[in-house]
C-alpha cells in the first residue's frame, strides 16, 4: 500500500536527507510533497527521475497527504503540526517537541501508541537514537546499571549555518584573515568546545537535556543512572560517541563483541577504531570499535561509535518509523 505524504523542511539537512532515503529505498509513497517557508519555497529538489518544487509551508492543505515528516524546529511542529492532524494527517516529528509517543523503530515500534490515527509520533535525537541502537543489540549479554556518554557533534548539530560558519573560520584562519565568530561565540575552527549552545541553570545544554530525557523515555532503568556531556567538534557531519557502561555483572567481552556483530544496522570493527570521516558518512550502519572493560572494574564496558547523524540517526531511522506506520496502520 502507498500512501501520499510531505516532507517539511525539505530544504534543510536533515530534510534532504529524508528526501534522499526516500528516493534511494523502495518507501511506499504515492506521492511526495516537498514543503518550506521563506525563501526555500519555489526551489527544486529531485525526486525518482523528476524536479519537484518545493512548496510554501504556509499553503499547504495537508488534507492531501496522510504521513508528515517534520524535519524542522519545534516552534514550526508547534504551529503546523495540529493542523496537520485535524486534517487526518499522522506527524513524525524529528524536532524534540516532546509531545507525542517516542518512537526508536529497533525497540518499541510495535509498542508505540497508534490506537487512533492521525498520531503524532517523535524520533529520537541523532546521538539518542544511535546509542538506543547499541543498548538494544547489548540487551541479551548485558544487564545495564548505569551510563555515561560523552558526544562529540558536528557543525550539523546546528543546523546549515553550523556547517557555513566552520567553513567561514576555516576559510578565515587558512587564509590568514581576522577571525570574526558569528554563530557561535568563539572560534570554533581547529578548535573543541565545551558546550553546544547556551546552557540552563544546571548547567546543561538544550542538546544534552533532550538526549538524556529520550534515553531514559526510552530505557526507563537509566533513570537517575544516566550522565551525558555533549562537545561540539570542527567537524562538518557525523557523531562520535564514547559510551562507559557499568553493569550488573561482570562483562563477557566475548558475548559483547558476538551481540554487536549480530546486529542489524551496526558494524563492529575489531582490533581498531572507526572515524566518522573515513568509516561512517554516507552509511546506513552505526560503527562500533573499542569494545574494552574498565581498568580494574570487570563491571566496566567501554564502546566507541562513529556514525552519520543526519543520514543514520535522523533520515534513516525516521524513514524506517515511516515505513512501519504505513505499513500497519495507515
Amino acid at each position: 500500500m502507498s500512501v501520499d505524504i510531505a516532507v517539511v523542511g525539505a530544504t534543510g539537512l536533515v530534510g534532504e536527507a529524508l528526501v534522499e532515503l526516500l528516493d534511494e529505498g523502495d518507501f511506499p509513497a504515492a506521492d511526495i510533497h516537498l514543503l518550506a517557508s521563506g525563501e526555500s519555497a519555489g526551489k527544486s529538489m529531485p525526486f525518482r527521475g523528476r524536479n519537484l518544487r518545493v512548496r510554501d509551508l504556509a499553503a499547504f492543505d495537508f488534507a492531501k497527504v496522510k504521513l508528515a515528516f517534520f524535519a524542522t524546529t519545534a516552534e514550526v511542529v508547534a504551529e503546523y503540526a495540529p493542523r496537520a492532524l485535524a486534517s487526518g494527517c499522522s506527524v513524525i516529528d524529528l524536532s524534540g517537541s516532546g509531545e507525542g509517543s517516542l518512537v526508536l523503530p529497533v525497540l518499541n515500534a510495535e509498542s508505540a501508541e497508534l490506537a487512533q490515527l492521525p498520531v503524532l509520533l517523535r524520533a529520537p535525537a541523532a546521538a539518542a537514537a544511535e546509542v538506543g541502537e547499541v543498548l538494544v543489540a547489548l540487551a541479551s549479554c548485558v544487564e545495564l546499571r548505569s551510563l555515561s556518554l560523552t558526544a562529540c557533534l558536528s557543525a550539523s548539530q546546528l543546523g546549515r549555518e553550523g556547517v557555513q560558519e566552520l567553513a567561514r573560520q576555516t576559510a578565515e584562519l587558512l587564509n590568514a584573515r581576522p577571525l570574526e565568530p558569528r554563530l557561535v561565540d568563539r572560534q570554533y575552527a581547529f578548535n573543541m568546545l565545551g558546550q553546544v549552545g547556551s546552557v540552563d541553570a544546571c548547567g546543561h545544554s538544550a542538546i544534552e537535556r533532550r538526549i538524556h530525557d529520550e534515553l531514559v523515555e526510552l530505557f526507563p532503568g537509566l533513570s537517575g543512572q544516566l550522565q551525558v556531556s555533549c562537545l561540539l567538534a570542527p567537524v562538518f557531519f557525523g557523531d562520535a560517541l564514547s559510551l562507559s557502561l557499568r553493569t550488573a555483572e561482570p562483562v563477557d567481552l566475548a558475548a559483547v563483541r558476538q551481540a554487536l556483530d549480530a546486529a542489524d544496522g551496526i558494524e563492529l570493527i575489531e582490533d581498531d577504531y572507526p572515524t566518522v570521516i573515513g568509516d561512517a558518512l554516507g552509511q546506513d550502519e552505526i560503527k562500533v570499535g573499542r569494545v574494552r572493560s574498565g581498568f580494574l572494574d570487570p563491571c566496566e564496558l567501554n564502546l566507541w561509535i562513529a556514525s552519520d547523524n543526519v543520514r543514520k540517526g535522523f533520515g534513516l531511522n525516521a524513514v524506517k518509523l515511516g515505513a512501519l506506520l504505513i505499513k500497519h496502520y495507515l
